[in-house]
């Protein structure tokens, strides 16, 4: 009853004897003997004269003044329930929503990422912060709305950018309707022209002239094709044309700046030779110009870099990274054709960003400037940040600014790892300073190594302050005579802003909520904390005349660690009788009367209302308990003093002493288990069935020969005992305790069958005996010299196999199951066809001018010597003249008297390779009756080379070698086919390769991509590897690994070359891909290429 804990150091030591146990046992033998219980009594078994336990690390169960660990320390917690950190507190009610709050009316907001849409959120975030884009389409009628659910959903998500509370949006709305495909990248420039194309069609039905043509208005630009005769100057037809343009496509590739990409693009062609152009004017082929003439520039000028370029040698497309320079002023005034301004100035407005190495993966963001404030934003799906005043910010970690020089530009490797900040001329940063003290500005150029797309809007002048076109002669942007307000957004559609208004309502209502539910929640846990440590405080009684009552355990350490405590529960620790009985000490504590009061004060109504409690006070505990207890404890006296004195009769029963009296007899393992246990009080399961193992299924006395039936004789006193305790432990088990006395006779029919079992063990022993000296040489595996002209059978390697286990296993390894008949076995090496044999014989090979066969373990056929049939034939059911005939044919420009004499040799099939005459030049023939079908031999072949072709994640062994020749342990495995069935050697098998590596292929793998691996894995570059599988040099890059014939656990090995040089794998992976190539389906099934109306759509959505 003590709290003794046994430690490791002493986990081998007998324990003490526990002082309270001995003090437990004397009080309840003196209350059986006066047949009363005092007060006293009941304090020393309760142990209420305990002290109050201070500041034991975990709650003693012995001690029932013990309210330690029920709670952490002041300063502690813990992982789960009320004392766990506020933190986790607050955390399990969920994601905090105000965290998704918009800061101000000001912060953009951004749009939610639905898995690789960062290219749709981009662009449509440059849309929206175009402040004439947006109001043109916040102008549009409600009932054109109703019949456009593109045109809908796009205002909608531009109010909800504009007006929603949150921080982002969710996009999936729009893009389901465009019915883009969430999981696939694709190309921000292809989506915005596609996007542009679909919006004209769908804003063409509006009556509002402002919303008609906003398109066209901002973002659509002329151009013209123009050729000119270099003899006459004539222009053609065509060059008169101008076709629009929503976007400029300029070079990137060997560019370094905007202006020499704009130089590029308006260069001029010299058409000469097979290219000179045909004059109309001059009726003949002539030498001619061609180049493009810009003739109208819109008010949003977009110019997409054209970053992709297409590899001829590899069939894929790589991303140029270089560093791109690009003005923050730009002067589009010489550009433009027949321009009477000097000055056309157009400011960046956004930078469309492409992060990654790859083309068809990565990640678009976009920096953006707000009209209203000149301030930068990047736009990164749902995270929107302020860059300040310049485009990529002032202390931004992916760009940083200095003062340089344009021309030449630095393009080392720091200066592509950030966005430099430049000036038009060579000046230094006290330059700059001086020329800015003077009232000189000078405009700032940007460069970037991930710009793909800038925006440019034209700055507004005094004298077109009522125009937003560029004009070339005429008007080309004009709305009823006046601009797109720059001041205020137009009206909202009543439904949209009236959905956006519940939205936001909704929204700030779960985020009062949150916060409601939070503060709620804190409270009621300190209060909870604080209640619990004030009651605990109170819990313990410190004189033995206190009142007190009496709590369960478990309860209070559930009402101390929870933040809802259920009502109180005492039944766990109740008797029969409905008192606390002394067993129940252990899960129970005494507690103060007032602490009582406080917490059935508590649950008082709960109590009443679900039956609570069962108040349990000083007085409650249970007399009867404490005599049944007495008495349990006198009948294991007994019990133990009994089985003292039978434990020596037992002990002498086993070791055969002599004993007077009548015998009996009992099982001996379970006399041995008997004997083992120790510290046993009462009788248990375990002293059941004493006879169970030696009673025979008929009722009498098992044999003694029969599997656990080992018996001992034991004297009368020692069986009554033992039948006693059985009947008292299962009274209904009369089977497990049948008597045997020493005069009982075993079983006679067990005994008969015992008998024939050991006979026909004899018989099988004897029979397996004569099978292994008939058969010496093939039990033993030992393969014959054979005789040419001499006949010999063919049996299958796998039933001899088996045949040779069978006749080999013996003791526990015996089986009885015996082999197949021959006959269903050689019917099985016919085919039904032809009747013929459906396996080749095996090959056959010299060693010191004698024949031998090649070993098989499982698969093919075996020779055998004719005797060694006809002996098989008797013992194995087979019909001698249906056996497969074999006789060894030589080649007849050989002489017969090269052979050796035919002589009774054998050897061991692992050395049979040992020693071969390689340089004889006889051929040797297997003729067999039936003869072989090599028609179906052909067919199965063909069928199993197909499933070969056809694997798929299976493991090749490739070995890289260091010299130019290979080990020529490496070039035979390599050159050799693999057979799953082939027997090897345990040094062959464990033997490995040295600088190897198992790389995981299909059947379907390129070359190419074969070569990759190796490249990645042993670092040499797929030019400098020669391939080899033995002495076969694998050559070409598109064959797949099928085609070379190279197959699952194939050992191939490479060498390096060492002509190319070295490169980094990441070159080679940017350019192709390792995987099979998908045709790029771009935006085909989207709404945006699809050839259905609006109207049909918006039919269907309706549906």
């Amino acid at each position: 009853m003590g709290n003794h804990r046994p430690t490791t150091r002493s986990k081998n030591k007998r324990s003490r004897p526990d002082e309270n146990a001995e003090a437990t046992t004397e009080i309840l033998r003196k209350i059986i003997l006066t047949k009363t219980v005092t007060e006293d009594d009941v304090h020393q078994l309760y142990n209420v004269w305990r002290p109050v336990c201070q500041g034991c690390r975990v709650n003693t169960k012995d001690n029932p003044n013990c309210f330690c660990g029920l709670i952490p320390p002041p300063n502690g917690s813990r992982k789960s329930g009320l004392w766990q950190k506020t933190s986790e507190i607050v955390n399990s009610l969920g994601p905090d929503p105000s965290k998704d709050l918009r800061l101000s009316s000001s912060t953009p907001a951004g749009l939610t990422n639905l898995g690789a849409t960062c290219y749709a959120n981009s662009i449509l975030q440059c849309l929206y912060m175009n402040k004439s884009f947006r109001e043109g389409v916040f102008s549009v009628e409600p009932q054109i709305l109703e019949g456009e659910p593109v045109l809908n959903n796009l205002i909608r998500l531009f109010a909800q950018l504009h007006y929603s509370k949150m921080a982002f949006v969710d996009s999936a709305s729009f893009i389901q309707t465009l019915e883009l495909d969430n999981s696939i990248q694709q190309d921000s420039h292809e989506f915005l022209t596609l996007l542009f194309s679909l919006l004209e069609r769908c804003l063409s039905q509006s009556k509002v002239s402002k919303a008609r043509t906003i398109v066209q208005d901002l973002f659509r630009g002329g151009v013209s094709h123009v050729t000119r005769c270099s003899k006459c100057g004539n222009e053609s037809e065509a060059s008169s044309k101008i076709e629009d343009f929503y976007g400029l496509e300029l070079n990137v590739k060997g560019l370094k700046s905007l202006d020499a990409s704009l130089d590029d693009y308006f260069s001029i062609e010299e058409l000469h030779g097979d290219n000179q152009f045909y004059c109309d004017a001059c009726a003949t082929r002539a030498d001619a110009t061609r180049s493009i003439k810009l003739r109208s520039l819109p008010a949003v000028l977009n110019f997409q870099l054209k970053r992709c370029v297409f590899l001829p040698n590899t069939t894929a497309k790589k991303k140029i990274t270089s560093l791109f320079h690009f003005p923050g002023e730009l002067n589009m005034a010489q550009r433009l054709s027949d321009c009477s301004e000097l000055d056309l100035i157009y400011d960046l407005s956004a930078v469309l960003i492409h992060k990654g190495s790859a083309v068809n993966s990565g990640h678009y963001t976009a920096h953006i400037k707000d009209d209203n404030t000149d301030e930068w934003w990047e736009f990164d799906d749902e995270n929107v940040s302020n860059l300040g005043q310049e485009p990529f910010g002032s202390t931004s970690t992916i760009s940083t600014a200095e003062i340089g020089q344009i021309e030449p530009v630095d393009c080392s490797s720091s200066a592509k790892e950030k966005d430099i900040l430049l000036d038009d001329n060579n000046m230094n940063v006290n330059q700059m300073h001086s020329l800015e003290s003077n009232g000189v500005s000078r405009p700032k150029t940007f460069s970037s190594v991930d710009a793909y797309m800038l925006m440019y809007a034209r700055k507004a002048s005094k004298s077109d302050s009522q125009r937003t076109a560029v004009l070339s002669g005429e008007q080309k942007i004009e709305k009823d005579g006046s601009l797109i307000s720059q001041e205020t957004d137009g009206s909202l559609p009543s439904h949209i802003l009236k959905d956006i208004e519940l939205s936001n309502a909704a929204y700030l209502d779960s985020c009062e909520q949150y916060k409601s539910k939070k503060e709620f929640m804190l409270n009621h846990i300190m209060g909870r904390r604080q209640e619990v440590r004030l009651i605990l405080s109170k819990a313990p009684v410190q004189p033995l005349e206190t009142p007190y009552l009496w709590i369960s355990t478990d309860w209070l350490r559930h009402w101390a660690d929870t933040s809802m405590p259920s009502i109180i529960d005492n039944t766990s620790i109740l008797c029969l009788h409905g008192k606390l009985p002394l067993s129940s000490i252990s899960c129970a504590k005494r507690l103060s009367a007032e602490a009582w009061t406080d917490l059935f004060s508590q649950f008082s109504d709960s109590c009443v209302k679900y039956g609570g409690g069962p108040t349990l006070t000083k007085d409650d505990y249970c007399i009867d308990c404490i005599f049944e207890m007495g008495r349990n404890m006198a009948r294991a006296n007994i019990y133990r003093d009994q089985r003292l004195l039978m434990k020596e009769l037992a002990e002498a029963a086993l070791s055969g002493e002599h004993m007077d009296g009548k015998l009996y007899y009992i099982s001996k393992s379970w006399l041995q288990q008997w004997l083992r246990r120790k510290h046993i009080d009462l009788p248990c399961d375990a002293d059941s069935g004493p006879t169970a193992s030696i009673r025979c299924p008929h009722g009498e006395l098992m044999p003694e020969l029969a599997s656990g039936a080992k018996r001992v004789l034991v004297p009368e006193s020692l069986w009554m005992f033992f039948q006693e305790t059985a009947m008292e432990v299962k009274p209904d088990d009369s089977v497990g305790r049948s008597t045997f006395s020493s005069e009982s006779e075993p079983c006679a029919i067990c005994g008969i069958e015992l008998t024939e079992a050991a006979f026909s063990e004899d018989n099988l022993r004897e029979f397996k005996l004569k099978q292994r000296q008939n058969h010496e040489k093939l039990c033993m595996n030992k393969n014959i010299a054979l005789c040419p002209r001499t006949k010999y059978y063919l049996v299958p390697s796998s039933w001899l196999s088996k045949w040779r286990s069978y006749v080999n296993a013996g003791g526990k390894n015996a089986s009885s199951a015996e082999l197949d008949a021959l006959n269903n076995v050689i019917d099985m090496l016919l085919c039904d066809k032809h009747s013929k044999l459906l396996e080749r014989p095996p090959e056959l090979l010299w060693k010191r001018d004698l024949i031998f066969q090649k070993p098989s373990i499982t698969d093919g056929l075996t020779i055998i010597a004719e005797d060694d049939w006809r002996l098989f034939c008797e013992d194995w059911d087979g019909t001698e003249s249906k056996g497969i005939s074999a006789t060894i044919e030589i080649d007849s420009d050989v002489k017969d008297d090269n052979i050796g004499t035919c002589i009774d040799t054998s050897i061991p099939e692992e050395h049979i390779n040992d020693g071969i005459s390689n340089g004889s030049s006889r051929r040797l023939l297997v003729e067999t009756s039936p003869q072989v079908c090599e028609e179906c031999i052909g067919d199965r072949e063909c069928s199993e080379l197909m499933r070969k072709l056809h694997y798929s994640n299976e493991d090749i062994c490739v070995c890289l070698i260091s010299g130019k020749e290979p080990p020529k342990s490496i070039l035979e495995a390599s050159g050799s086919i693999s057979e799953p069935s082939r027997r090897t050697s345990k040094r062959s098998r464990k033997s490995t390769y040295g600088n190897s590596v198992n790389l995981n292929v299909s059947g379907t793998t390129s070359v190419y991509q074969l070569k990759m691996m190796i490249w990645e894995t042993f670092g040499v570059v797929k030019e400098n590897q020669i391939l080899h599988k033995g002495s076969r040099v694998i050559d070409g890059e598109t064959a797949s690994l099928a085609d070379m014939n190279i197959f699952p656990g194939d050992i191939l090995w490479v060498t390096d070359s060492k002509i190319h040089e070295n490169r980094d794998i990441a070159d080679e992976l940017s350019n192709t891909n390792l995987e099979v190539h998908v045709t790029e389906e771009g935006f085909r099934g989207s709404l945006l290429t699809s050839a259905i109306s609006s109207q049909a759509v918006s039919e269907a959505y309706l549906n």
